[in-house]
């Protein structure tokens, strides 16, 4: 049976780091602690699970930090989780079974990373990530944030996943402002780091240079495809909050010369011409999103509720508005079914049931 360590870099995270702890301890054989310059009881509560914690001067260099922390790993392999990260239970049996039956000829497994999640605990983005690697592979980390791990070899995507149980937000433009730095250094982006600089300054509303870099990060041609496809659907946002409709709608379709057509990509054409009450046409594209195969086995973002629930409520929308209303209460309860105690599907049944008795 293999083993496995346990790598984190962590920061003030005495309020959520035993729940992580407490989900993998008995899973792993060794548990690495790299404190990035907590103030909290952080290193006092991580004690109680192991007496291997270092300290790391922060740089303002993620993948510094956990390129320090694999550096103390002596295991077969590395795991590396956040502080906010859990297993839940169904994960952490299928865990045990990959650590009892894994083959040691595998260099890397991907698992995914259940980042975002609805009141109800439904996963509404998920994407995979290199999770479990070889320790013997010397695999780095590249990036100053976002950062990734350069893989090669044998590698596998297992049903094991990760949630992200994010407790607060991080510091608003702490991202961004380590880019600036970076590049107030002389220092130049790759390719990958000038989409993920592009995405910082559209989370920080800084849409006109998130525009700029975007599409220089497009008209590259060096992107991964799922980076291309995820840059023009954010393009579109930036556009869309700069009121400039047209360039929206067009990059939008720009998306399609990547891959097959995204349910994202779909809903946000359909949610174009529905803004205009050209209801038939909306139709043709969230129809579309509804029929599209999702990419289950790619390691892009997937946001769930776009291959379903958010087209189905949309179609029941665009029906009524034409005063179908046999087959806006179809998509409504279609829409149940994804989500039964929605309270816009609930709104919607009694709407359709008061228009039934008059």
């Amino acid at each position: 049976m293999i083993t496995i360590s346990l790598c984190m870099i962590v920061k003030n995270e005495e309020n959520v780091i035993c729940r992580c702890l407490n989900s993998i301890k008995d899973i792993v054989d060794e548990i690495i602690i790299v404190d990035t310059g907590s103030t909290d009881k952080t290193k006092d509560v991580v004690r109680d699970y192991t007496d291997k914690i270092y300290d790391f001067k922060w740089i303002d260099d993620f993948s510094a930090a956990r390129n320090f922390s694999f550096d103390r790993a002596t295991m077969d392999y590395i795991l590396w989780l956040d502080a906010d990260d859990v297993l839940l239970e169904e994960d952490r049996k299928k865990f045990f079974k990959l650590k009892e039956t894994m083959m040691p000829d595998i260099d890397e497994v991907m698992m995914k990373y259940n980042v975002g999640l609805n009141q109800r605990g439904e996963v509404t983005l998920s994407y995979y990530r290199e999770r479990l690697s070889k320790r013997n592979k010397g695999y780095k980390w590249h990036e100053p944030v976002h950062e990734y791990l350069e893989i090669n070899g044998k590698v596998i995507n297992s049903d094991i996943c990760i949630t992200h149980k994010k407790e607060h937000e991080n510091e608003k433009g702490r991202n961004l402002i380590i880019y600036r730095k970076y590049l107030s250094e002389g220092k130049k982006l790759t390719i990958r780091g000038l989409f993920y600089y592009a995405r910082e300054l559209y989370y920080n509303e800084y849409y006109s240079e998130a525009i700029e870099s975007f599409n220089k990060f497009l008209d590259s041609n060096k992107g991964w495809q799922e980076d291309n496809i995820n840059a023009c659907l954010d393009l579109a946002k930036c556009y869309s909050n700069l009121n400039d409709k047209k360039n929206c709608l067009r990059i939008l379709l720009r998306s399609f010369e990547y891959d097959t057509p995204r349910a994202e990509a779909c809903c946000n054409i359909g949610y174009y011409y529905f803004e205009k009450n050209d209801y038939k046409r909306a139709i043709f594209w969230y129809k579309l999103a509804t029929s599209i195969e999702k990419p289950e086995s790619g390691w892009g973002f997937i946001y769930n509720d776009y291959w379903d629930y958010i087209p189905f409520m949309q179609l029941c929308v665009c029906y009524d508005r034409l005063g179908n209303i046999n087959e806006a209460m179809r998509y409504n309860n279609k829409a149940a079914e994804c989500k039964p105690n929605d309270q816009a599907v609930l709104y919607n049944k009694k709407y359709f049931e008061s228009l039934k008795s008059k």
